[in-house]
């Protein structure tokens, strides 16, 4: 029985994480297609950017939601005596991963979604609030320097597993999390390599919350 919790709470967590909140919010709201916009991506950046600040702030919080709410799904299994109470991080590592994929490969949109950067920021608000935080902070003062949500969500994903053998450090699971960070930090990154050739190309768009440039 405890196993069909645990693939329940999986299922809901990928479901979740497939919600493609930039692509329903421009059809609905807007009458386009953002992925025929911009950058193309299904994601909060681009909506920024074809849409403005409070379009993008309202998918941003979404999608950060969408990370936050799988990631605590984890919490159903335990309160059901499916797992126990020190095997909660490692189930909201699970789920939260699944989220994000779901994000990237959406099953409502042929599975073409966006990078996910968001997602991820709510499954780790979602496990260690400090750390998150901590990048978060990182991410902000980047972007406001650069304008570039790329390399700022970059920057802030180095930092993650660095700050994790800092104070920061959770008392269990230790070497999952750090292990976890290292990977998270690879995974943004690589879904970020076009942004990577156009930074260095000098070619990136800037984003800028206000209609004043």
């Amino acid at each position: 029985m405890s196993i069909i919790f645990i693939i329940i709470a999986a299922i809901l967590a990928y479901l979740v994480g497939s919600i493609p909140t930039a692509v329903w919010y421009a059809k609905r709201f807007h009458h386009i297609e953002i992925r025929e916009h911009g950058s193309g991506n299904a994601g909060a950046t681009n909506t920024f950017r074809v849409l403005g600040a409070k379009s993008g702030l309202i998918v941003l919080m979404i999608d950060i939601f969408k990370g936050w709410i799988a990631t605590r799904a984890a919490n159903i299994p335990y309160w059901l005596d499916a797992i126990s109470e020190n095997d909660i991080v490692v189930y909201k590592l699970i789920f939260g991963l699944i989220a994000v994929i779901g994000h990237v490969f959406p099953i409502y949109e042929n599975f073409k979604g966006g990078k996910g950067v968001a997602t991820l920021l709510g499954m780790v608000l979602a496990i260690q609030l400090n750390v998150a935080l901590a990048c978060l902070g990182i991410f902000i003062i980047v972007f406001a320097l650069s304008k570039y949500v790329s390399l700022g969500s970059m920057l802030a994903a180095l930092a993650y597993p660095i700050l994790l053998v800092t104070e920061f450090s959770p008392k269990n699971h230790e070497e999952l999390m750090i292990g976890f960070g290292i990977v998270m930090c690879l995974l943004v990154v690589l879904t970020h390599r076009k942004n990577v050739k156009r930074l260095l190309n000098g070619e990136e768009s800037k984003i800028y919350l206000s209609k004043s440039k």
